[in-house]
């Protein structure tokens, strides 16, 4: 037996008319030669059919729609204009299913799944935003003495009624939009009944240039920082740029430094109580964190510049972590969760404010270190769309990093996105606080079988300076999100619990 899916042609058209008799028994009327002329004209793409050993035994036929000047809850015939097909605009939005039927004999074969593929394949190659079409309901009229049209869709959607269209089309994720009268003059099965069905292709991109437009493979730099002396601030700005030079030359578009990546710096105030010497590298806070803006524009890359202690005008002291964006811009995240040691030997405060950042490739989100163990925080991320979290961290102890490591596991696995973690390694032992380090920088991945079966995209030689440059895949989180083994973020029981945020 040899299947194959096609293009129809008009030569098909005996064949056509044979399967769709058998199919629907005449209901609805037939396609003339005049009308499948007219499609093929009109929109060549859109018009497929299944062969087998030869013989056209399957069809789907489609038009283009433009939603701002079609009523999609149109009557079957307006959506067609009465078979003219004037409706068709090549430069519409939707794709709109206007026929599909499998020849009795040969539905054993799944072929109506082969034409749906093919039209959503079709609807992502277009770049339109996803397929609409009327689905009848031909079991209905069993059920309409006890059952309205709302209760039939309901025990169809729960398995407890068995619909020959509407449970193909639910088992090919398209979803009820809406009921639709009076859709299809003459079909008494379905009491003149249908659903208007919905398929969403998650690959559009407006045709407008978006706001924040975003690439679908994002290449990552994260620095395994070495904590080492400099001599001089100089040193350590050449430390810095000789980092962002390297990933830059591997055309990354995120550089990741580790939180206190800076405190090198403390070493000439060793000699003052932890509090203070912090302070004073929070003096130089504002001029690292320009010279490393300007490497993000020269050097072309979106740096997340670890972290670095901030003195606000109340005298408070912050671990903040500065986006610097290669289009020049800047953007601050306030460590929220400070751990007892900061508060103990620091005396730092924690931020109040949580959001995603706009960038070129996406929205993303920063957590630091102890603010990766609290999963409510993820979630809100993802929530508002973050798609890349990345998290610098410094901890001195392996189990301390194992904490850091299987929390950002864990928030990637159920808020399906990637999680980009970055310490520091070596040891300073001119610094009081800052002594020894242990880190092993990672990429993390959601669970499921486009992914890693370990849900590590890759990982660092734990305790080595080394630079680690990962791609992720976005695609592949839109289709998780829709399609996946589970759907974390889809099933949530919503009615049960939330986690949302108290002060914006």
């Amino acid at each position: 037996m040899k299947i194959q899916v096609r293009k129809l042609s008009l030569r098909d058209y005996n064949d056509l008319i044979d399967s769709m008799n058998r199919a629907y028994g005449g209901v609805g009327g037939l396609w003339t030669r005049t009308n499948i002329k007219d499609l093929i004209r009109l929109f060549p793409e859109g018009q497929l059919c299944v062969e087998v050993d030869g013989r056209v035994v399957a069809c789907a036929l489609a038009i283009v729609i433009d939603t701002q000047k079609t009523d999609i809850t149109d009557t079957y015939r307006e959506i067609i204009a009465e078979g003219t097909f004037s409706t068709h605009h090549p430069e519409g939005n939707v794709l709109y299913g206007i026929e599909a039927f499998v020849h009795p004999e040969f539905r054993d074969l799944r072929l109506g799944r082969r034409l749906y593929d093919a039209r959503k394949e079709l609807c992502e190659h277009w770049n339109l935003k996803g397929i609409l079409l009327g689905g009848r309901l031909p079991k209905y009229h069993e059920y309409a003495d006890e059952l309205t049209p709302k209760q039939y869709i309901e025990k169809v959607k729960r398995k407890e009624v068995y619909d020959p269209v509407l449970t193909f089309q639910l088992a090919n994720d398209f979803h009820v939009k809406k009921i639709l009268q009076n859709y299809l003059a003459g079909d008494t099965e379905s009491k003149e009944y249908a659903t208007l069905l919905e398929w969403n292709n998650i690959y559009y991109e407006p045709k407008k240039k978006a706001s924040s437009p975003s690439k679908q493979t994002i290449r990552l730099g994260l620095v395994q920082w070495q904590m080492r002396t400099f001599k001089d601030v100089q040193a350590f700005y050449d430390q810095v740029e000789f980092f962002v030079d390297a990933v830059s030359g591997y055309g990354a578009d995120f550089a990741l430094f580790p939180e206190f990546f800076n405190t090198p710096l403390m070493e000439p105030y060793n000699h003052m109580p932890t509090t203070e010497a912090m302070r004073e590298l929070a003096n130089m806070t504002a001029e690292i964190q320009q010279r490393i803006q300007q490497l993000a524009v020269s050097y072309n890359v979106n740096i997340i510049a670890g972290t670095m202690p901030v003195t606000e005008e109340d005298g408070r002291l912050y671990n903040v972590s500065w986006l610097c964006q290669r289009n020049g811009k800047t953007e601050a995240y306030r460590k929220v969760h400070i751990t007892p040691n900061e508060t103990k030997y620091y005396g730092m405060h924690g931020g109040d404010k949580v959001g995603v950042f706009e960038t070129d490739c996406g929205k993303i989100g920063i957590l630091i270190c102890y603010d990766v163990e609290f999963p409510e925080l993820g979630r809100i991320l993802a929530d508002q769309g973050m798609q890349i979290l990345f998290v610098p961290f410094l901890t001195d102890t392996q189990n301390g990093y194992v904490r850091v490591r299987n929390c950002a596991q864990a928030r990637a696995i159920e808020n399906e996105c990637y999680v980009a973690i970055a310490g520091a390694v070596g040891n300073l032992p001119r610094v009081n606080n800052m002594d020894i380090q242990y880190a092993q920088s990672a990429v993390f991945t959601p669970s499921d079988f486009a992914f890693p079966t370990n849900a590590i995209k890759a990982e660092a030689t734990p305790n080595t300076e080394m630079v680690l440059v990962v791609d992720v895949d976005l695609n592949l989180l839109k289709e998780l999100n829709q399609y996946g083994t589970v759907k974390n973020m889809l099933d949530r029981r919503k009615d049960l619990y939330r986690v949302s945020l108290v002060k914006e």
